[in-house]
């Protein structure tokens, strides 16, 4: 499987546009002001889709969760063992009653 790294940033520019318009809507509904809520959302532009950018590609270098082939790609965080079978041991005990 490969993806080319202008994927990532297609994805983050069309999620930006998603959700920096929803922080300039409720800037502006909260503050009543039309030029604060778009500085807002000019802000938030720029800022989170850098943030994002390098949020995906760092993901993107990571194999926690791929499978490929059936086998996980990642080296779990924990190791646990296999249990050991438990043999069952019968002990004789003596009858009290004969050693008086």
């Amino acid at each position: 499987m490969s993806v080319l790294p202008r994927r990532h940033l297609a994805k983050a520019i069309t999620w930006r546009i998603i959700a920096s318009l929803t922080t300039f809507v409720i800037g502006w509904i909260v503050t009543g002001s039309l030029d604060f809520g778009m500085a807002i959302g000019a802000a938030d532009v720029v800022i989170k889709i850098a943030l994002y950018y390098l949020h995906e590609r760092a993901w993107y270098h990571s194999n926690f969760g791929v499978i490929k082939d059936g086998k996980h790609m990642y080296k779990p965080i924990f190791r646990f063992s296999k249990k050991k079978k438990v043999r069952k041991v019968t002990v004789p005990v003596e009858n009290m009653d004969k050693k008086k």
